[in-house]
């Protein structure tokens, strides 16, 4: 008896696939670093053909991790990401998955919502030449995903820094503020900061917008800063500024688009910006429709959704029974045409924008939004700070868009926005943190919120 035994084990040891056990992948319902995600993986392990590091062993680094997929298979699971969350998980996995996160093609494709950022900044504030600063070490906020209400984090600007600074804009993850000779980037997802050349003072008067035109770890990055007179621009890596006269109306967005800068003033003129050979602002002609003139009229906010440039506007009207309403209209920029022309859009299909009150800040758009729990079709606002009970507002497009005072009581759209379109300080607004754009090298976790 014991001989057969030991035959059946045999028997039973050949049948078994060599390297069965390591390549066993998890169960759809066991939780992974995505949590509980299904992702089709084809049978055989994955050769190793990028991110090699000395090995060319195709083994598993651990019961749910796959260093060695290739990047367009990332690729495809970041496409599918609904929600900042799952994005972190992904880049804290291994360095390989962190490498295919930095060369995600664009982050306009993620169809997950940006992170609110809430400032806390106290009242104390100095006024110098009609400007508002803060005191930077002051400077705090909270960080809310959307897609998950529960979670916040809770972030502050570094100690070390001078006191008083303006805020004049938010790219590419950083906040970015001035104040004489000193300008600074500070992550909003870290706190950490990055020093700048210094600027002359002469240089720096009356700065209103800063703008990032790339990722901080791109070659072409430039720092753009506007002021009433000129356009200083600093070249990320170098260690002096240059600047570009400029006489023209005052810039009120900025908004990239396949590596085209485009800019609307304060007039809602087009214009794109080139710095090769060297630093040129040239109007772009654009036919605008008669539907784009009706009420009265507040600054647009440019959106880029896509391979589509668009055009958010907040037509107010005079309403006999309501007082004051307004009506969120969209329009595309055609370039098909011999001359650009604004197409208005009825719907936005399956896509969500996101926009603050100041139009210096990052606006966003999202693909699918139900995937989060969001609505399509919609215009997601950014509440003043002050209004702590809804951190923002959503809006249908095309549906009214009341703004009295007994609307305000039920938290519809209060003050949409300012008329100028820029804030005199740090107001509500969307952003997506700069590991996003491949800067980062680790990720900080979330904590639940807790109300005291």
């Amino acid at each position: 008896m014991a001989g057969g035994r030991r035959r059946r084990q045999r028997k039973r040891r050949r049948g078994r696939q060599p390297g069965a056990e390591a390549s066993t992948l998890p169960l759809p319902s066991e939780p992974t670093a995505l949590g509980n995600r299904e992702v089709a993986i084809g049978e055989r392990p994955f050769k190793k053909t990028c991110h090699k590091s000395g090995s060319t062993s195709s083994s598993l680094s651990g019961p749910h991790v796959w260093p060695d997929l290739l990047d367009c298979l990332l690729h495809q699971i970041i496409s599918i990401f609904s929600s900042f969350q799952d994005l972190l998980a992904f880049s804290g996995t291994c360095r390989s998955w962190r490498a295919a996160l930095s060369s995600f093609p664009s982050a306009y494709t993620f169809t997950f919502p940006p992170l609110h950022l809430k400032p806390d900044i106290p009242n104390t504030r100095s006024s110098y030449n009609n400007f508002k600063y803060n005191l930077l070490s002051d400077c705090k906020w909270k960080l809310g995903d959307p897609s998950k209400r529960n979670l916040s984090r809770h972030c502050s600007a570094p100690r070390n820094t001078p006191n008083r600074m303006r805020y004049v804009g938010c790219s590419y993850g950083y906040l970015i503020f001035s104040y004489h000779e000193n300008c600074l980037l500070v992550n909003v997802y870290t706190g950490s900061k990055v020093e700048l050349p210094k600027l002359q003072s002469a240089r720096n008067k009356q700065i209103y917008y800063g703008i990032l035109t790339a990722p901080l770890n791109s070659p072409n990055s430039h720092l753009l800063l506007c002021s009433g007179s000129s356009i200083i621009y600093w070249h990320v890596g170098t260690n002096s500024w240059s600047e570009h006269p400029f006489g023209g109306e005052r810039i009120l967005q900025i908004v990239l688009l396949k590596g085209e800068m485009f800019v609307m003033d304060f007039l809602h003129r087009l214009h794109t910006i080139r710095f090769t050979p060297q630093l040129s602002m040239q109007e772009v002609p654009v036919v605008w429709g008669k539907e784009m003139v009706l009420g009265l009229h507040f600054k647009p906010w440019l959106v880029v959704c896509g391979d589509m440039l668009l055009m958010l506007d907040l037509s107010v009207g005079i309403d006999q029974l309501h007082g004051y309403s307004g009506t969120f209209q969209v329009f595309r920029l055609d370039f098909s045409v011999r001359t650009a022309m604004w197409v208005k859009m009825q719907k936005l299909e399956n896509h969500a924008l996101f926009v603050s009150l100041d139009r210096r800040n990052p606006t966003f758009s999202c693909m699918s939004p139900e995937r989060w729990g969001g609505k399509s079709n919609c215009i997601y606002v950014a509440n003043p700070a002050e209004d702590s009970d809804e951190p923002w507002t959503t809006v249908e497009l095309g549906k009214p868009v009341p703004t009295t005072t007994h609307c305000v009581a039920h938290r519809q759209i209060p003050r949409v926005t300012e008329p100028n379109g820029h804030c005199s300080q740090l107001e509500s607004l969307w952003v997506l943190p700069s590991l996003i754009y491949g800067v980062d090298k680790i990720v900080f976790g979330f904590s639940r919120c807790v109300v005291f």
